[in-house]
């Protein structure tokens, strides 16, 4: 299916803060909250972008910048660019479509789409819809039968690594979400959990069910056991867990606090990024999430040890604003301004990008 022109597009929105602020338009009050809340007092919220804005680039200048390309290899594939659609749920909250709208718009800008355990959309009608074969992001249910089952399902679909989200044993406070009555409306569910045991009701935290059935290392060596797929773990922020991930044999670690959604007062993903870089010391691959909104943010996270990034609420402003044509948009400026930024510091290539990129690392 073609995408809609550029045209339907407000010729003013040329930016990604521009995408949200259209976005906040279109999204109703409660789904808006759900969206770009926080946990707490979102401080991590906000210090995901301010920790970017602080570093700042050094140009370079009369470099050679013939065959500058964004091309990149992970997991024996090879990628257009580093700029990879990060796990979010439940789309048809922003757009009708829901993610076959985000599949549609990632596959046309060449981005790998990590498809949400909470997506509203079969996995399989995704994965046939993607042209970058998509990867999977899971959470280790307490109905392990069924995430066996479901594991087996992302395999037979063609999805091309399991992303497992080890951050979030439970639902951070978000009292932005809590403050607007949250409720997913009728007809909006985790269409891929259908069947799956679900846990009794419980109150508090300690001793409950949800916490006594939540996964550790064992539980993950486990998965892992289950699948050919490359395994990556999502939510790493402390470089000791990176070093056990490492030496336990995953393929691969996203250093992320989940878009400040779980635990406030965590540090920015970026601001540990080099920590993490140092202690895996090249073992496996990083990626990182959090607070990008600029291809400058792309290119920093790059300097500091990550090999691509994952990009979340913004390709959901792209979705709300117009749909696939928003989400091509949204990636399509996010690449053009890392193209931009490499040019202007002097590095045609990734393996070009290190951390002089960064004026005083």
């Amino acid at each position: 299916m073609p995408l809609p022109p550029l045209s339907t597009i407000p010729p003013e929105v040329v930016s990604l803060d521009d995408y949200e602020a259209l976005a906040r338009e279109r999204v109703e009050e409660s789904a808006w909250a759900y969206l770009s809340g926080g946990a707490g007092d979102e401080l991590t919220l906000r210090e995901n972008r301010v920790a970017f804005e602080r570093l700042k680039l050094s140009p370079r200048i009369l470099r050679d910048l013939s065959g500058a390309n964004t091309r990149l290899e992970l997991f024996g594939r090879s990628y257009a660019h580093p700029i990879f659609v990060a796990p979010t749920a439940f789309h048809r909250l922003f757009h009708p479509e829901g993610e076959r709208a985000t599949v549609l718009g990632a596959s046309v800008m060449e981005a790998c789409l990590t498809v949400s355990t909470s997506a509203g959309v079969p996995l399989e009608e995704i994965s046939t819809s993607a042209t970058v074969p998509p990867w999977f992001q899971l959470y280790v249910q307490a109905d392990r039968g069924f995430t066996a089952e479901l594991v087996k399902r992302v395999e037979a679909a063609g999805y091309a690594a399991l992303v497992v989200t080890v951050d979030a044993p439970l639902h951070g406070l978000r009292n932005r979400e809590q403050r607007a009555c949250f409720r997913l409306p009728p007809g909006i569910e985790a269409v891929n959990l259908r069947g799956m045991k679900s846990l009794p009701p419980a109150e508090g935290v300690f001793g409950t069910p949800l916490l006594e059935t939540a996964p550790t290392w064992k539980d993950l060596a486990w998965l892992r056991s289950l699948t050919t797929l490359p395994v990556i773990l999502k939510g790493v922020l402390d470089p000791e867990d990176a070093r056990i991930a490492a030496a336990e044999g995953f393929a691969g670690i996203v250093v992320s606090n989940h878009g400040g959604r779980t635990l406030d007062t965590v540090p920015a993903a970026i601001e540990v990024l080099p920590q993490i870089a140092e202690a895996v010391a090249g073992q496996v691959p990083l990626l990182m999430d959090g607070g990008i909104r600029r291809g400058t943010d792309v290119l920093k996270a790059l300097a500091l040890g990550a090999d691509a990034v994952m990009v979340g609420r913004p390709v959901l402003h792209g979705l709300a604003a117009a749909g696939a044509t928003g989400v091509a948009h949204v990636l399509k400026i996010l690449r053009t301004e890392l193209e931009i930024a490499m040019a202007l510091t002097g590095r045609p290539t990734l393996s070009s990008v290190d951390r002089t990129v960064i004026a005083n690392p």
